[in-house]
């Protein structure tokens, strides 16, 4: 018998996994019984007409070059109602796979198709795994056939693809996880795309299709944690001749500025960050207010780290209060505000990776702090402002219930002078800080700290 003492994470576990698996039995059966309902009423005459008729809208759409309708035919993940019947209608009706060999017609396109089919019918049962493996051959082949195109006619249906395999990995992984097993179909995923980008990134109209597998990449990268591979696919989008960045869609433009700025952001190179994230703000849809908060985000901490204060009334619109009470402690001069906010929303900082970014402010915040002490004294005796004693500095952080002694303000105070955050030097013996008559406090316009 388990003492139960010792034992309370690995009961708290077992359950844990038993509920997961209950779960998955109850996905399980609900889809088996949806799918049973449906093929109940569904004869085998109704399944091949649909089955047929799916295969006829394929080969017309490719036909007479319709990327709009092809482009729905290839939405796997997108629910829709044609395409959960057409699921159901190759469960009753399965001998699709002959159908499609034996027509001249379809089996120009069977790879695509028969894959297809089989990755549909593996979604609609809930087995994302084995959806995933079959919807990649069919991607492969219908990169194949892109390729052979002239034209730039499918490129709708391309996006479609390389957005498909993303998501589907993306879930196939989660299944993979749940199972105790690696996830590894999002990799899968980026080699696949990497190989569409090369199939996009020459001469010719298929090229203004880069810049939206690219975005598809840094997605993946970015959900993996290899935002190091992004690299090679900026390289190609930035130093080749044969790309004008305006020729691309706004919308992808928009993206690639976002991934690039946050990657700008990481690296702690702000004048870039700021320049990326400022463009993908300035030309974002404005009824997309979520994109906006993603983008605000990153640019409100890069905006900051430059001197830049965000107005309240932004904060509101987007639902930026975890920036709140940094802002404020930016406008009073309080560390400790600073403090408090790091820490109340150090999770979402952390996943955001602005944590350090935000953490770097402080020495803002006594710039901010020294320079109220400076005001108060000039209005006092104007003639001694500019003669700081370090102790007033250290009252003022106790009334803000900072506990610092003079060692210590006299270290901060040379790290700001250092920074160029305050203009002057240090009468040591008499523990004073002597700031400069002009200009004391420059301003940082723009340039973070340091710059």
């Amino acid at each position: 018998m388990r003492n139960q003492e010792t034992t309370p994470f690995g009961v708290a576990v077992e359950l844990t996994e038993r509920g997961k698996e209950q779960d998955r039995r109850r996905k399980a059966w609900r889809i088996a019984a949806e799918r049973e309902a449906a093929m109940a009423y569904l004869s085998m005459g109704e399944a091949h007409r649909r089955i047929t008729e799916y295969l006829n809208r394929f080969s017309d759409s490719v036909a007479s070059q319709d990327g709009a309708s092809l482009k729905s035919l290839l939405s796997l993940s997108s629910n829709s109602p044609n395409l959960l019947a057409l699921a159901d209608s190759l469960n009753v009706f399965q001998d699709a796979n002959r159908l499609i060999r034996q027509s001249d017609r379809y089996s120009q396109f069977g790879d695509i198709l028969v894959n297809f089919f089989r990755a549909l019918q593996c979604y609609r049962l809930g087995n994302l795994i084995d959806a995933y493996h079959a919807f990649e051959k069919s991607a492969n082949a219908f990169t194949q056939e892109f390729r052979s195109w002239d034209s730039a006619w499918a490129l709708e249906a391309l996006y479609v693809v390389a957005y498909e395999i993303r998501i589907i990995a993306e879930r196939a992984d989660r299944e993979l996880a749940s199972n105790g097993k690696s996830p590894e179909k999002l990799k899968g995923a980026g080699s696949f795309l990497m190989k569409v980008f090369g199939v996009l990134a020459g001469k010719g109209p298929k090229r203004v299709g880069a810049l939206y597998v690219t975005c598809q990449l840094f997605k993946i990268y970015f959900k993996l944690g290899t935002v190091h591979l992004c690299r090679s696919v900026i390289r190609s989008i930035e130093t080749a001749r044969i790309f004008d960045f305006e020729e691309f869609p706004k919308r992808d433009r928009v993206t690639y500025m976002y991934y690039t700025g946050r990657l700008e952001v990481f690296n702690e190179n702000f004048p870039a960050a700021d320049q990326k994230l400022s463009y993908a703000l300035m030309h974002c849809n404005p009824q997309r207010e979520a994109n906006i908060r993603m983008i605000l985000k990153y640019l409100i901490p890069v905006k900051l780290s430059m001197g830049i204060l965000p107005t309240r009334v932004l904060l509101e619109k987007y639902n930026l209060f975890e920036y709140g009470n940094v802002v404020q402690s930016l406008t009073r001069g309080d560390p400790r505000l600073l403090r408090q906010a790091l820490q109340e929303h150090e999770d979402r900082f952390l996943r955001s990776g602005v944590y350090l970014v935000l953490e770097k402010l402080e020495l803002q915040v006594y710039q901010r702090l020294v320079k109220k002490i400076y005001f108060i004294q000039r209005q006092k005796d104007p003639n001694k402002a500019h003669q700081i004693k370090l102790e007033v500095i250290v009252k003022a952080l106790q009334w803000l219930e900072v506990d610092m002694d003079v060692d210590e303000v006299e270290c901060i105070m040379a790290i700001l002078i250092n920074k160029g955050l305050v203009k002057g030097y240090f009468a040591h013996k008499s523990k004073v800080a002597v700031v400069s008559k002009q200009d004391p406090f420059p301003r940082l316009n723009g340039k973070p700290v340091g710059s």
